[in-house]
């Protein structure tokens, strides 16, 4: 899984997803806390490893390039075998799209990226599947773009499920 970088709670707990998009983000997967954080059976390696502060509007602000520069390669090396990446928010998916020569399939912005689930998770390996950032804040963007709990959450639960050892919520 890769998301886009800790928020000021997850910071302070060094636990990622330790919050309600966390909650969200697993019932999206439907998998329980111990298998999120089995490292046996889901990777977690955001794009930014700390708190990237607020902007004038009071929203996060994007995770900090220096981080990903360093540090994303060297750990994307040791993660043996990836199949698939939910590739969390538009950070990652232009990284990870671009690490494939598919960085093309990353433009128009968050919204025509998810809408592009389908084409994008046939090329491969390892497979993406784009979501959006399951926090409160998208609230209103699930709202207007149904298509994405109704397509692409059952898509997202059969994957995990073939790639982890549960059996559900």
């Amino acid at each position: 899984m890769a998301g886009q970088a800790p928020g000021a709670r997850v910071h302070a707990s060094g636990k990622p997803y330790d919050d309600p998009s966390g909650i969200r983000l697993r019932s999206w997967m439907n998998i329980t806390p111990d298998v999120f954080y089995d490292r046996s059976q889901v990777a977690i390696l955001p794009m930014g490893f700390c708190f990237p502060g607020y902007d004038e509007k009071g929203a996060d602000r994007p995770p900090r390039p220096e981080c990903r520069q360093k540090w994303h390669e060297q750990v994307m090396a040791l993660l043996l075998g990836v199949e698939t990446i939910l590739a969390i928010g538009q950070y990652a998916q232009a990284f990870h799209l671009a690490r494939l020569g598919l960085g093309h399939l990353a433009e128009g912005g968050l919204t025509a990226t998810v809408a592009r689930w389908a084409v994008i998770g046939t090329h491969a390996p390892p497979r993406i599947i784009p979501l959006p950032h399951p926090s409160w804040r998208n609230n209103g963007w699930l709202k207007k773009n149904t298509w994405f709990e109704n397509e692409i959450v059952p898509e997202i639960r059969k994957e995990v499920a073939r790639l982890t050892k549960s059996k559900g919520l």
